[in-house]
């Protein structure tokens, strides 16, 4: 015996003009089933009108009951990461007062300036320019 299937029946005839359990009607009979919160409202529609007994109601209800509650999970915050730009930015600067017009430390400067985050690669080559150029 359909328990859902018989309630929403009921309902349907009881008050054929309501949008709500219409369409937990379609639902059901078209995908086979109904989510924790529908059969929750539908619940309260029955609850509400008064033409289902007191048996089917609690049927309704352990149903309810059996249904797994889903919760979304909290939304997870990434650490701030370390900026590797300000401890590769004195090395640039002294390439810079060197050679001011190299056009790779501009690029490296103007990109820590921008505060944009410096590739492991750019970091590296900074270090590699630095060694070379200062002694």
């Amino acid at each position: 015996m359909d328990i859902l299937l018989s309630i929403l029946e009921t309902l349907k005839r009881a008050k054929p003009d309501n949008v709500f359990i219409s369409s937990l009607h379609h639902q059901y009979c078209n995908r086979g089933g109904l989510s924790k919160k529908q059969m929750e409202g539908l619940l309260g529609k029955a609850t509400q009108s008064g033409v289902i007994n007191d048996a089917q109601l609690a049927t309704l209800q352990a149903i309810i009951k059996k249904k797994p509650t889903r919760y979304r999970s909290e939304k997870i915050e990434k650490a701030p990461e370390f900026n590797k730009a300000e401890e590769v930015k004195p090395l640039v600067q002294n390439i810079l007062d060197q050679f001011p017009q190299h056009k790779m430390a501009l690029f490296l400067q103007n990109k820590i300036n921008s505060h944009q985050t410096l590739t492991e690669a750019e970091i590296n080559e900074v270090k590699r320019l630095h060694k070379l150029l200062i002694k």
